[in-house]
Protein backbone atom coordinates (compact mmCIF):
# COMPACT_ATOMS: atom_id res chain seq x y z
CA UNK A 1 0.00 0.00 0.00
CA UNK A 2 1.45 3.45 -0.85
CA UNK A 3 2.15 5.97 1.62
CA UNK A 4 -1.27 8.65 1.89
CA UNK A 5 0.31 12.15 1.71
CA UNK A 6 -1.79 15.47 2.07
CA UNK A 7 -1.67 17.28 -0.85
CA UNK A 8 -3.10 20.76 -1.84
CA UNK A 9 -6.45 20.27 -4.54
CA UNK A 10 -7.75 23.79 -4.47
CA UNK A 11 -7.04 27.46 -3.28
CA UNK A 12 -9.01 30.53 -3.34
CA UNK A 13 -8.44 33.96 -2.69
CA UNK A 14 -9.67 37.55 -1.69
CA UNK A 15 -8.09 41.03 -0.74
CA UNK A 16 -10.27 43.78 -0.16
CA UNK A 17 -11.00 46.79 -3.06
CA UNK A 18 -9.53 49.65 -1.17
CA UNK A 19 -5.73 50.00 -2.65
CA UNK A 20 -3.39 52.17 0.38
CA UNK A 21 -1.21 53.48 -1.38
CA UNK A 22 2.39 54.43 -0.55
CA UNK A 23 2.11 58.02 -1.90
CA UNK A 24 -1.70 57.93 0.72
CA UNK A 25 0.70 56.80 3.82
CA UNK A 26 3.17 59.74 2.86
CA UNK A 27 -0.13 62.05 4.12
CA UNK A 28 -0.76 60.58 6.85
CA UNK A 29 2.49 60.25 8.56
CA UNK A 30 6.30 60.78 8.14
CA UNK A 31 7.42 58.67 5.39
CA UNK A 32 7.19 58.64 1.67
CA UNK A 33 7.68 56.07 -1.20
CA UNK A 34 11.72 55.88 -2.20
CA UNK A 35 11.83 55.13 1.43
CA UNK A 36 9.13 52.46 2.15
CA UNK A 37 9.95 50.59 -1.11
CA UNK A 38 13.39 50.91 -0.80
CA UNK A 39 13.47 49.39 2.71
CA UNK A 40 10.36 46.75 2.33
CA UNK A 41 9.94 46.37 -1.26
CA UNK A 42 5.81 47.37 -0.28
CA UNK A 43 3.89 49.33 -3.23
CA UNK A 44 0.78 49.28 -1.98
CA UNK A 45 -1.97 47.09 0.49
CA UNK A 46 -5.39 46.45 0.85
CA UNK A 47 -7.51 47.94 3.16
CA UNK A 48 -11.17 46.71 4.75
CA UNK A 49 -12.69 50.00 5.24
CA UNK A 50 -15.53 48.85 6.87
CA UNK A 51 -16.01 48.80 10.14
CA UNK A 52 -18.66 46.57 10.71
CA UNK A 53 -16.74 43.78 9.00
CA UNK A 54 -13.66 41.45 10.44
CA UNK A 55 -11.72 38.83 9.48
CA UNK A 56 -14.62 36.17 9.36
CA UNK A 57 -15.39 38.43 5.88
CA UNK A 58 -11.88 38.12 4.50
CA UNK A 59 -11.91 34.32 4.93
CA UNK A 60 -15.37 33.29 4.34
CA UNK A 61 -14.56 35.59 0.81
CA UNK A 62 -11.81 33.30 0.21
CA UNK A 63 -13.42 29.93 1.42
CA UNK A 64 -16.35 30.57 -1.08
CA UNK A 65 -13.41 31.40 -4.10
CA UNK A 66 -11.95 27.91 -3.33
CA UNK A 67 -15.30 26.28 -3.12
CA UNK A 68 -17.15 28.14 -6.56
CA UNK A 69 -13.51 27.23 -8.51
CA UNK A 70 -13.04 23.87 -7.70
CA UNK A 71 -16.60 23.09 -7.90
CA UNK A 72 -16.86 21.08 -4.39
CA UNK A 73 -19.65 20.61 -1.99
CA UNK A 74 -19.01 22.76 1.38
CA UNK A 75 -21.10 20.03 3.09
CA UNK A 76 -17.98 17.74 2.59
CA UNK A 77 -15.52 19.46 4.57
CA UNK A 78 -14.22 17.87 6.85
CA UNK A 79 -12.40 20.31 9.26
CA UNK A 80 -12.05 24.05 8.93
CA UNK A 81 -8.62 25.22 10.12
CA UNK A 82 -8.48 29.04 10.75
CA UNK A 83 -5.14 30.40 10.53
CA UNK A 84 -5.63 34.20 12.75
CA UNK A 85 -3.92 36.65 14.63
CA UNK A 86 -6.82 39.01 14.58
CA UNK A 87 -10.01 37.30 15.07
CA UNK A 88 -13.24 38.86 15.24
CA UNK A 89 -14.02 38.04 19.02
CA UNK A 90 -11.61 37.14 21.97
CA UNK A 91 -13.30 34.02 22.93
CA UNK A 92 -15.99 32.76 20.42
CA UNK A 93 -13.49 31.00 17.69
CA UNK A 94 -14.07 33.32 14.29
CA UNK A 95 -13.32 29.23 12.52
CA UNK A 96 -16.42 28.44 13.68
CA UNK A 97 -18.49 31.20 12.05
CA UNK A 98 -16.59 30.89 9.03
CA UNK A 99 -17.27 27.25 8.74
CA UNK A 100 -21.03 27.29 9.37
CA UNK A 101 -21.10 30.49 6.76
CA UNK A 102 -19.47 28.94 3.90
CA UNK A 103 -21.87 25.93 4.39
CA UNK A 104 -19.45 23.57 5.82
CA UNK A 105 -21.91 21.99 7.78
CA UNK A 106 -20.35 18.61 8.30
CA UNK A 107 -17.27 20.03 9.83
CA UNK A 108 -15.62 21.15 12.95
CA UNK A 109 -13.42 24.31 12.97
CA UNK A 110 -11.19 26.13 15.48
CA UNK A 111 -8.53 29.36 15.35
CA UNK A 112 -4.95 28.50 14.92
CA UNK A 113 -2.89 31.46 15.98
CA UNK A 114 1.15 31.46 15.85
CA UNK A 115 1.27 34.75 14.12
CA UNK A 116 2.71 34.83 10.53
CA UNK A 117 3.46 31.45 11.20
CA UNK A 118 0.01 30.20 11.49
CA UNK A 119 -0.51 29.52 8.14
CA UNK A 120 2.34 27.14 7.87
CA UNK A 121 1.63 25.37 11.17
CA UNK A 122 -1.93 24.96 9.29
CA UNK A 123 -0.23 23.19 6.47
CA UNK A 124 1.45 20.71 9.35
CA UNK A 125 -1.78 20.43 11.48
CA UNK A 126 -4.00 19.57 8.18
CA UNK A 127 -1.44 16.62 6.55
CA UNK A 128 -1.54 14.80 10.09
CA UNK A 129 -5.03 14.86 9.77
CA UNK A 130 -4.80 13.50 6.43
CA UNK A 131 -2.49 11.32 6.98
CA UNK A 132 -3.45 9.34 9.92
CA UNK A 133 -6.95 8.56 7.50
CA UNK A 134 -9.03 10.56 9.76
CA UNK A 135 -10.18 13.27 7.88
CA UNK A 136 -10.48 13.82 4.03
CA UNK A 137 -11.21 16.89 3.31
CA UNK A 138 -9.24 19.73 5.44
CA UNK A 139 -9.85 23.21 4.29
CA UNK A 140 -6.91 25.85 6.20
CA UNK A 141 -7.83 29.12 5.57
CA UNK A 142 -5.12 31.97 6.42
CA UNK A 143 -7.08 35.54 7.00
CA UNK A 144 -6.47 38.66 8.78
CA UNK A 145 -7.62 42.39 9.32
CA UNK A 146 -4.21 44.22 10.23
CA UNK A 147 -5.60 47.41 9.75
CA UNK A 148 -7.98 46.30 12.88
CA UNK A 149 -4.46 46.14 15.23
CA UNK A 150 -2.78 49.02 13.17
CA UNK A 151 -1.35 52.17 14.99
CA UNK A 152 -1.50 54.91 11.58
CA UNK A 153 0.76 57.47 13.34
CA UNK A 154 3.26 54.56 13.72
CA UNK A 155 5.30 54.47 10.50
CA UNK A 156 7.50 51.34 11.72
CA UNK A 157 4.15 49.48 11.57
CA UNK A 158 1.58 51.41 9.56
CA UNK A 159 3.36 50.75 6.19
CA UNK A 160 4.30 47.12 6.66
CA UNK A 161 0.75 45.56 7.04
CA UNK A 162 -2.13 44.58 5.03
CA UNK A 163 -5.55 42.76 4.87
CA UNK A 164 -6.33 39.34 2.88
CA UNK A 165 -7.43 36.19 2.96
CA UNK A 166 -6.63 32.53 0.97
CA UNK A 167 -7.73 29.39 1.43
CA UNK A 168 -6.43 25.86 0.68
CA UNK A 169 -8.07 22.71 0.16
CA UNK A 170 -5.99 19.86 1.52
CA UNK A 171 -6.54 15.79 0.63
CA UNK A 172 -5.47 12.43 0.62
CA UNK A 173 -3.06 11.82 -2.04
CA UNK A 174 -1.22 8.25 -2.85
CA UNK A 175 1.18 9.32 -5.64
CA UNK A 176 3.80 10.57 -4.01
CA UNK A 177 2.52 14.27 -4.14
CA UNK A 178 1.64 16.73 -1.27
CA UNK A 179 3.28 17.46 1.99
CA UNK A 180 6.82 15.99 2.04
CA UNK A 181 8.85 17.23 5.04
CA UNK A 182 8.70 20.27 7.84
CA UNK A 183 10.94 21.51 10.53
CA UNK A 184 9.01 23.99 12.63
CA UNK A 185 10.43 26.19 15.11
CA UNK A 186 9.75 28.01 17.96
CA UNK A 187 11.02 30.24 20.56
CA UNK A 188 9.22 32.00 23.65
CA UNK A 189 12.34 34.62 24.22
CA UNK A 190 10.89 36.54 21.18
CA UNK A 191 7.50 37.77 22.43
CA UNK A 192 8.65 40.95 23.81
CA UNK A 193 10.17 41.83 20.61
CA UNK A 194 6.68 42.01 18.11
CA UNK A 195 3.39 42.16 20.42
CA UNK A 196 0.05 43.53 21.14
CA UNK A 197 0.75 44.74 24.71
CA UNK A 198 -3.09 44.71 26.36
CA UNK A 199 -6.13 43.18 25.84
CA UNK A 200 -4.75 39.69 27.27
CA UNK A 201 -4.90 38.11 30.90
CA UNK A 202 -1.76 40.13 32.09
CA UNK A 203 -3.40 42.93 30.94
CA UNK A 204 -6.79 43.23 30.34
CA UNK A 205 -8.17 46.39 28.41
CA UNK A 206 -9.10 49.59 30.37
CA UNK A 207 -9.78 52.86 29.08
CA UNK A 208 -5.73 53.52 30.09
CA UNK A 209 -4.64 50.95 28.06
CA UNK A 210 -6.64 52.56 25.27
CA UNK A 211 -5.78 55.91 25.68
CA UNK A 212 -2.07 54.39 25.53
CA UNK A 213 -2.59 52.67 22.51
CA UNK A 214 -1.22 49.17 23.83
CA UNK A 215 -4.30 47.59 21.96
CA UNK A 216 -1.90 48.17 18.66
CA UNK A 217 1.28 45.97 17.21
CA UNK A 218 4.21 47.52 18.16
CA UNK A 219 7.65 45.84 16.93
CA UNK A 220 11.44 45.90 17.73
CA UNK A 221 12.15 46.07 13.97
CA UNK A 222 16.22 45.64 13.97
CA UNK A 223 15.52 42.84 16.50
CA UNK A 224 12.59 40.85 14.53
CA UNK A 225 14.35 41.50 11.49
CA UNK A 226 17.79 40.33 12.18
CA UNK A 227 16.13 36.77 13.79
CA UNK A 228 13.61 36.46 10.52
CA UNK A 229 16.62 36.86 8.17
CA UNK A 230 18.75 34.19 10.10
CA UNK A 231 15.95 31.66 11.04
CA UNK A 232 13.98 31.90 7.63
CA UNK A 233 17.11 31.02 5.38
CA UNK A 234 18.54 28.49 7.96
CA UNK A 235 14.85 26.19 7.68
CA UNK A 236 14.87 26.62 4.66
CA UNK A 237 18.33 25.51 3.97
CA UNK A 238 18.45 22.84 5.99
CA UNK A 239 15.07 21.26 4.79
CA UNK A 240 16.72 21.32 0.93
CA UNK A 241 19.60 19.78 2.77
CA UNK A 242 17.64 17.25 4.64
CA UNK A 243 16.34 16.04 1.46
CA UNK A 244 18.85 16.21 -1.08
CA UNK A 245 17.29 18.71 -3.03
CA UNK A 246 20.11 21.11 -5.08
CA UNK A 247 18.55 24.84 -6.11
CA UNK A 248 18.06 23.03 -9.63
CA UNK A 249 15.57 20.64 -7.77
CA UNK A 250 13.71 23.66 -6.31
CA UNK A 251 11.14 24.70 -8.44
CA UNK A 252 9.59 27.17 -6.27
CA UNK A 253 10.20 29.33 -3.06
CA UNK A 254 7.22 30.54 -1.56
CA UNK A 255 8.24 32.78 1.44
CA UNK A 256 6.22 34.80 3.70
CA UNK A 257 5.32 38.14 2.64
CA UNK A 258 7.28 40.43 5.55
CA UNK A 259 10.22 42.16 3.70
CA UNK A 260 11.74 42.16 0.57
CA UNK A 261 15.61 42.10 1.81
CA UNK A 262 14.49 39.18 4.24
CA UNK A 263 12.57 36.90 0.90
CA UNK A 264 16.54 37.76 -0.85
CA UNK A 265 18.13 36.68 1.88
CA UNK A 266 16.07 33.67 2.21
CA UNK A 267 16.35 32.77 -1.65
CA UNK A 268 19.98 33.29 -1.77
CA UNK A 269 20.97 30.69 1.23
CA UNK A 270 18.74 28.66 -1.24
CA UNK A 271 21.03 29.84 -4.36
CA UNK A 272 17.99 30.44 -6.22
CA UNK A 273 17.47 32.70 -9.32
CA UNK A 274 14.68 35.51 -8.46
CA UNK A 275 12.62 34.06 -10.83
CA UNK A 276 11.83 30.89 -8.62
CA UNK A 277 10.86 32.69 -6.12
CA UNK A 278 7.16 33.65 -5.64
CA UNK A 279 6.46 37.21 -4.61
CA UNK A 280 3.60 39.66 -4.24
CA UNK A 281 4.34 41.68 -1.46
CA UNK A 282 4.70 44.86 -3.24
CA UNK A 283 1.20 44.68 -3.88
CA UNK A 284 -0.20 43.30 -0.68
CA UNK A 285 2.22 44.55 2.24
CA UNK A 286 2.48 41.80 5.19
CA UNK A 287 -1.01 40.37 5.46
CA UNK A 288 0.53 37.81 7.85
CA UNK A 289 -1.34 34.32 8.10
CA UNK A 290 -2.93 35.20 4.51
CA UNK A 291 0.50 35.93 2.73
CA UNK A 292 1.63 32.19 1.74
CA UNK A 293 -2.23 31.46 0.40
CA UNK A 294 -2.35 34.48 -1.59
CA UNK A 295 0.89 33.54 -3.15
CA UNK A 296 -0.57 30.17 -3.93
CA UNK A 297 -3.51 31.56 -5.60
CA UNK A 298 -1.74 34.41 -7.52
CA UNK A 299 1.03 32.10 -9.23
CA UNK A 300 -1.28 29.17 -9.56
CA UNK A 301 -1.51 28.88 -13.18
CA UNK A 302 2.19 28.54 -13.06
CA UNK A 303 2.51 26.05 -10.24
CA UNK A 304 2.51 22.51 -12.68
CA UNK A 305 1.93 19.25 -10.94
CA UNK A 306 4.99 17.11 -9.72
CA UNK A 307 6.96 20.63 -8.88
CA UNK A 308 8.58 21.01 -5.66
CA UNK A 309 7.98 24.04 -3.58
CA UNK A 310 9.78 25.31 -0.38
CA UNK A 311 7.47 27.43 1.77
CA UNK A 312 9.07 29.30 4.55
CA UNK A 313 7.52 31.60 7.12
CA UNK A 314 8.83 33.97 10.33
CA UNK A 315 6.66 35.47 12.80
CA UNK A 316 5.64 36.85 16.70
CA UNK A 317 6.65 34.82 19.41
CA UNK A 318 9.46 34.14 17.72
CA UNK A 319 7.34 30.89 15.37
CA UNK A 320 9.13 30.05 12.26
CA UNK A 321 9.52 27.19 10.01
CA UNK A 322 9.95 25.35 6.34
CA UNK A 323 7.78 23.13 4.47
CA UNK A 324 8.74 20.76 1.40
CA UNK A 325 5.97 20.14 -0.50
CA UNK A 326 5.17 18.62 -4.21
CA UNK A 327 2.24 20.32 -6.28
CA UNK A 328 -0.77 17.76 -6.66
CA UNK A 329 -2.42 19.33 -10.27
CA UNK A 330 -2.20 21.65 -13.43
CA UNK A 331 -4.77 24.61 -12.54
Amino acid sequence: MKKRTAAITAVGAYVPEFVLTNKILETMVDTNDEWITSRTGIKERRILKDPDKGTSFLAIKAAEDLIEKANIDPAEIDLVIMATATPDLPVAATGVYVATQIGAVNAFAYDLQAACSSFLYGMSTAAAYIESGRYKKVLVIGADKMSSIIDYTDRTTCIIFGDGAGAALFEPNEEGLGLQDEILKSDGQGREFLKISAGGSILPATAQTVADKQHFVHQDGKTVFKFAVSNMADVSAKIMERNNLTNEDVDWLVPHQANRRIIDATSNRMGLEESKVLMNIQRYGNTTSATLPLLLSDFEKQLKKGDNLIFASFGGGFTWGSVYLKWAYNS
